[in-house]
């Protein structure tokens, strides 16, 4: 019994030890906790493949976790309240510099060289940048590294503007404006749709940027009571007044704007490049005769981008790996490997480059080929129109309701756009 008794111990002893060998192993390992938004199960494969050269010779794992758009905000809010953020998450950066304000995020520019971030594109690396001021002091940070892009082009019907006799489509709003009352004079169609629907699409609003108008000032404060915010809200109210906007821009979104163009009923549809996909399977008589041409824009010549970034919570207990994978994710081979599975485009210089490149040098190209190197030529002049900012839906609700109050001549441009400007500062 004796000798029996000792031999349990022994083993249990024995395998305790065993067990404990295998736990100091294991605290070697670390685990990198990566959210994305809504990427399941489309790229479910390509990020079994990613994480898995990433963990090879290195000790640490990659735990994915996928999040739907829905549910991304106020998940990454209690995550960040709680301390139990992930090590890394992709954001938009407008959502991001709302935490960046709260000294949620790692300052990137502070654990990284400048030869790592010059390897993106300038003005895409600036979307992630806020300057925060407390009491009188100024500092900026940087809250994230740019992942994918994408931009709008200008969708048009060719058979339509062949009708009109118009050879090329426009690419500024004076020239879009000319193009639609010849639209309208020959055929009773509208040239596009816009909607001004408050917390709908900012299309409107990166428009007054593009026109040359400033909306605030260093202190936030409305900074578009000028001449140029004033002929900017005059474009916008004389098309409308001159019948030349569908009468729907006062109450529908942008999704309107998408049907109309789909049954022919307008020329030109701004919308992302991957978009003429969705025409093929809706309506293939439009996508027949539809061609991409640049985003419409203004004096300024610049145009929008939307940006995903990846940030990391300063919180985090493995700072240098979680720095370590978002520059992986972001490096211009997987970027590259990604803007081709997800049509969207990259943010590295050298990637974009070569993105433009490979498209270029096809024999043949399938016109969401062709919308998509459109798209990615027209990078070198994007960025953030509107840059991260809070209460970006409050400012965009003052000037929209200004706008279609001057529209339904309810105020005179300029006391709209006095008005909106009093709305803005009296917010804040």
């Amino acid at each position: 019994m004796k000798t029996k008794f000792s031999l349990v111990i022994f083993l249990g002893l024995f395998l305790s030890v065993l067990s404990g060998c295998g736990s100091s192993s294991n605290t070697n390992t670390q685990e990198v906790e990566f959210w994305t938004m809504q990427l399941q199960p489309q790229f479910t494969q390509y990020f079994s493949s990613l994480n898995s050269n990433f963990e090879q010779d290195r000790e640490s794992t990659i735990r994915w976790v996928d999040i739907p758009w829905s549910a991304m905000e106020s998940k990454i809010l209690t995550a960040i309240s709680a301390n139990t953020a992930p090590d890394v998450v992709n954001l938009n950066p407008n959502f991001a510099s709302q935490l960046a304000t709260r000294n949620a995020w790692l300052d990137v520019d502070e654990v990284i060289s400048p030869q790592q971030k010059d390897t993106y594109l300038p003005r895409i690396w600036q979307a992630s940048s806020l300057e925060i001021c407390q009491d009188d002091s100024c500092e900026s940070t940087t809250f994230g590294i740019p992942w994918y892009l994408t931009t709008r082009v200008t969708i048009y019907n060719q058979q339509l503007l062949e009708q009109v006799g118009i050879v090329e489509p426009p690419q500024t709003y004076e020239k879009l404006a000319i193009a639609a009352k010849q639209i309208k004079a020959k055929t009773g169609k509208y040239a596009f749709f816009v909607t001004f629907v408050p917390g709908d699409s900012g299309e409107v609003l990166e428009s007054l940027v593009q026109m040359e108008v400033t909306l605030l000032d260093e202190e936030g404060k409305a900074a578009f009571n000028t001449p140029e915010g004033i002929a900017a809200f005059r474009y916008w109210v004389d098309l409308y007044q001159q019948k030349l906007l569908p009468p729907e821009v006062l109450t529908q979104g942008h999704r309107y704007g998408v049907e109309l163009y789909q049954g022919g009923e307008i020329a030109f549809l701004s919308s992302g490049a991957e978009f003429l996909e969705a025409i093929a399977t809706n309506a293939p008589t439009i996508a027949k005769v539809s061609a991409t041409a640049p985003q419409i824009t203004g004096q300024t010549g610049k145009k929008n981008v939307a940006v995903m970034n990846l940030a990391i919570p300063r919180n985090t207990d493995k700072p240098e790996e979680a720095l370590n994978y978002a520059l992986y994710v972001t490096n211009t081979e997987n970027q590259l490997a990604f803007a081709k599975a997800a049509n969207v485009l990259p943010s590295t210089k050298e990637a974009v480059e070569k993105y433009i490149q490979e498209l270029s040098t096809q024999e043949t190209i399938t016109p969401v080929e062709e919308a998509r190197k459109v798209s990615a030529m027209q990078l070198q002049d994007a960025e953030v129109l509107i840059p991260a900012m809070d209460n970006l839906q409050v400012l965009q609700k003052v000037i929209y309701e200004n706008l279609q109050a001057a529209m339904l001549e309810e105020k005179t441009v300029e006391q709209a756009v006095k008005d909106a400007a009093a709305e803005w500062d009296a917010s804040l």
